[in-house]
C-alpha cells in the first residue's frame, strides 16, 4: 500500500470513541443529577441562601450500564431532604432500554447463559439468569393480557393444534403439549386467537380451551382444521355445532403412507395425490375407494383400512360451502406447523421447562415475536369469496 495514503487504527480508534462517548454520557448524568439536588435543596452549591431546604453531604459512587456502557456515576448525598432522582430511578442498575434489548434477545431464541455473555461483552455488566426471571415477571403480565383479550370479530376459518415441549414433572420430564388455535378472520387476516396449556391433547383440555375462546367472543366458525384427534372432533361438535372438522390432508398422508411397505411408497404417495387433486367431494371418494381397492390387491390392507376410515373427514373443504380459491390453504394444518418449527427453535435452547408457566409464557412470548410482523398485516384470504358462496346457498 503507497505510504501517502492515510491508514487508521481501527480497533484503537473505535476504542477511543467508545471512551469518549462514556466519558461524555458521564459528566452530562453527573451535571443534572447536581442540578436536581440544586432544585431539592433550593440552593446551588457553596451558595448561602436563607431559603435553603437542606445541605449538601457529598456524593457517593453508582454504577449504571447505559447504552454507551458501564458508567460511574456521582449520586448526591443530603441532609435534611431524600434525593430522588427523576434521571436514575432509585436502584435502579440498568437503563430501561438496555434490559428490554435483552428481554427481547431471551424471547427471540437467545439463552439465558448466552444473554449474560452478551451483556459482559457489550456493557461490561452481567445479567445473571435469575435477575433475567426477575425482570421477564413484568413481561408476564402484559403476555396474559394479550392471551385473554377480547375477540372483536367473527372467526370463519380456526386452526388448531398443540405444541408439544419437555416439563419436569414430579422428579421426571415428560412430554406436555400447549394448545394453539389460529384464526382467520371476516377481514382476512391471520390472527393468534388462543394459547393455553393443554396437558396431553385429551377432551378436557380441548373442551377447556375452546370453551374459554368462546368465552372471549369466538363466533361464525365455519370450518376448524386440525390433526385427527378425537378429543378435538367431539369437542368441535359438541361446542361448535355451526362449524366442521376438516382433518389435515397432510397428516392424513402420512398416517396412511406409514402403513404402506417402502415397495410401494412411490406409487401409494402419487395415487393419494391424485384423490386430493378432484375437483368435487364425489370424485374424491370415488378415487379414494379405487385407491383403497388397489392398495388390498397389492396386501396392503391396513393401508387401505386407514384410507377408508379418514377420507370422508379429510375432504370436507371440497363441500360447496366453502369456495374454490380457499381450498389449499383451508385443507391443511401447515400455518400452525410452519408457526411449531419457530417455536421448536426456541424451546430446543431451553431442553426441559421447570414448570407450566414458564413453558406458557416463553411459547406465547415467541408466538408473539414471530407473527408480530407482516405474518399478521398481510391479508391472507379474500373473504368475500366465503360471503360469496353463503349468500348463494342460501
Amino acid at each position: 500500500m503507497p505510504k501517502h495514503i492515510l491508514q487508521v487504527n481501527q480497533p484503537m480508534f473505535e476504542t477511543q470513541l467508545d471512551r469518549m462517548v462514556s466519558e461524555k454520557v458521564t459528566e452530562i448524568l453527573n451535571r443534572m443529577l447536581d442540578a436536581e439536588a440544586d432544585e431539592i435543596t433550593g440552593a446551588a452549591r457553596y451558595e448561602r441562601s436563607c431559603g435553603r431546604k437542606a445541605y449538601r453531604a457529598g456524593h457517593y459512587e453508582r454504577d449504571l450500564t447505559v447504552k454507551a456502557g458501564k458508567l460511574s456515576v456521582r449520586v448526591p448525598k443530603l441532609k435534611g431532604a431524600l434525593f430522588e432522582s427523576a434521571v436514575i430511578e432509585r436502584y435502579r442498575r440498568r437503563e430501561e432500554s438496555v434490559e428490554e434489548a435483552l428481554i427481547d434477545m431471551y424471547l427471540a431464541g437467545v439463552s439465558t447463559r448466552r444473554v449474560d455473555d452478551i451483556s459482559q461483552a457489550l456493557w461490561g455488566a452481567r445479567m445473571p439468569s435469575q435477575t433475567l426471571s426477575d425482570k421477564l415477571r413484568k413481561v408476564y403480565g402484559d403476555i396474559d393480557a394479550w392471551r385473554e383479550r377480547p375477540l372483536s370479530q367473527a372467526y370463519p376459518y380456526v386452526f388448531m393444534d398443540g405444541v408439544w415441549h419437555k416439563r419436569s414433572w414430579g422428579g421426571a420430564v415428560e412430554n406436555v403439549s400447549i394448545l394453539v388455535a389460529i384464526g382467520i378472520g371476516s377481514d382476512g387476516h391471520r390472527e393468534v386467537i388462543g394459547v393455553a396449556e393443554g396437558m396431553k391433547e385429551d377432551s378436557a383440555s380441548w373442551n377447556s380451551f375452546v370453551s374459554s375462546l368462546i368465552s372471549r367472543g369466538l363466533t361464525g366458525v365455519r370450518l376448524v382444521t386440525g390433526d385427527r384427534c378425537a378429543g378435538l372432533v367431539n369437542t368441535v361438535s359438541e361446542l361448535l355445532p355451526q362449524a366442521r372438522y376438516q382433518r389435515c390432508m397432510v397428516h392424513f398422508m402420512r398416517n396412511v403412507l406409514s402403513k404402506v411397505s417402502p415397495r410401494h411408497t412411490r406409487w401409494a404417495g402419487d395415487a393419494l395425490k391424485a384423490v386430493f387433486a378432484m375437483e368435487s367431494r364425489e370424485s374424491a371418494l370415488a378415487k379414494a375407494e379405487q385407491v383403497a381397492t388397489e392398495m388390498e390387491e397389492r396386501k396392503l390392507r391396513e393401508a387401505a383400512k386407514c384410507l377408508r376410515e379418514g377420507i370422508d373427514e379429510t375432504t370436507t373443504y371440497l363441500l360447496k360451502d366453502y369456495p374454490v380459491e380457499h381450498r389449499r390453504r383451508i385443507r391443511t394444518n401447515n400455518m400452525i406447523e410452519r408457526l411449531n418449527r419457530e417455536i421448536r427453535r426456541r424451546t430446543r435452547v431451553v431442553g426441559a421447562f421447570p414448570d407450566g408457566r414458564s413453558a406458557l409464557m416463553l411459547i406465547t412470548a415467541r408466538i408473539r415475536y414471530v407473527t408480530g410482523n407482516q405474518w399478521s398485516t398481510r391479508r391472507y384470504l379474500d373473504m368475500s369469496r366465503l360471503h360469496d358462496t353463503i349468500q348463494e346457498a342460501n
